[in-house]
């Protein structure tokens, strides 16, 4: 794991297989190399494009926030819940952390530095590509069918339970910024 992957993501101690901890990273670390941003932009850039330029939270604030709550979403529902619906936390956070990795091949930078979606994100959304790095890196299918199922391209598939934390999570820190009443 490199210390670029180390800073940008703390929360891969959480991941107690080692195997899964290093496959994870492994594919972020392909995901950077293979964007044209680095991981000091992911803390300025805004975290999507559809909620016009005066978006201000960053990609790193919402990956974060979505990461966080699915780790505390699972800890309860396993509390509560326990062996009628387990969750299993490292699979859970793998794909709560790879969940948007496909971003950033979605991405280009214009003339003037700015972030816009490139070509290849208007043929291959970041669901695809996200599965497609993870699998590149023997990410296993249970975390790759979280990238897959996190967005709205997953509504037609049965989702595991840790799918349908990481999707709800994701929407939480997404949809009150697109689409609120506001009072």
């Amino acid at each position: 794991m490199t210390e670029r992957v180390k800073k940008l993501w703390s929360e891969l101690d959480w991941i107690k297989d080692p195997s899964l901890r290093e496959k994870t990273a492994k594919t972020w670390e392909l995901a950077l190399k293979r964007s044209v941003l680095k991981p000091g932009d992911l803390e300025k850039i805004p975290f999507t494009l559809l909620c016009g330029p005066d978006l201000k939270v960053s990609f790193m604030a919402h990956k974060r926030c979505v990461v966080h709550i699915a780790k505390e979403s699972g800890e309860k529902m396993n509390r509560f819940f326990g062996k009628n619906l387990p969750v299993n936390m490292d699979v859970l956070i793998s794909g709560a952390i790879l969940a948007d990795v496909g971003k950033l091949l979605d991405y280009e930078l214009d003339k003037d530095g700015k972030v816009v979606q490139g070509k290849y994100g208007q043929y291959l959304r970041h669901p695809f590509s996200g599965v497609s790095l993870a699998e590149e890196c023997d990410v296993p299918p249970e975390v790759c069918h979280i990238i897959a199922a996190h967005a709205h391209e997953g509504d037609l598939v049965k989702r595991t339970t840790e799918a349908y934390i990481v999707h709800h999570a994701d929407f939480m820190a997404f949809e009150p910024f697109k689409n609120r009443l506001t009072v």
